[in-house]
């Protein structure tokens, strides 16, 4: 079996996801310009962006490899390491900071037993701090994943995380 470079094992793109991916480099004048959706796909089906993953939006889209890689390395929204099944990103802006974020992030080490960022043992969350979601007026605000949770307290933010330590499904998702 290949080991890429962040992965412990080749994880392969299922049919589904190819399909998928084919259905977006469909929408646009130019395949190529479907890589942002492309690599959503393949992080919502292994939890990052895999080196094979990688290989697949590249061949599916008509891109270098090199080209996809560029893109996964700019955007901090693709993860290229396990990291959780779960993602939980908690603003830390100022209007986050002012309405609580940081007792969150606390809350969130203490609770699940884990620095930020760093999986829990079953690699099912991960938590982290991230600069600004872009919504000031409904702080403290977090991502599961990349959906939105508004306005969150302590205590809901409490029955997120035992929320997710049984989802299978990120219950935030919104199609």
């Amino acid at each position: 079996m290949t080991i890429g470079k962040n992965d412990t094992q080749v994880k392969h793109l299922s049919e589904a996801a190819r399909e998928q991916i084919r259905a977006l480099g469909a929408k646009y004048p130019s395949s190529k310009s479907a890589v942002l959706p492309a690599l959503h796909v393949v992080q919502n089906e292994f939890g990052y962006v895999t080196s094979e993953g990688m290989a697949a939006v590249a061949e599916i889209l008509g891109m270098l490899k090199s080209e996809v890689e560029q893109v996964v390395s700019f955007y901090i929204m693709y993860r290229q390491h396990p990291t959780g099944r779960f993602v939980v990103k908690v603003c830390d802006s100022i209007s986050c900071y002012l309405r609580g974020s940081d007792e969150l992030l606390a809350h969130a080490q203490k609770k699940l037993g884990v620095a930020l960022a760093e999986p829990t043992a079953d690699g099912k969350l991960a938590v982290q701090r991230i600069e600004c979601l872009a919504a000031c007026g409904a702080a403290p605000c977090i991502q599961v994943n990349d959906e939105y949770v508004y306005n969150v307290s302590l205590a809901q933010f409490d029955q997120i995380l035992d929320q997710l330590k049984t989802a299978e499904e990120n219950p935030f998702y919104v199609e």
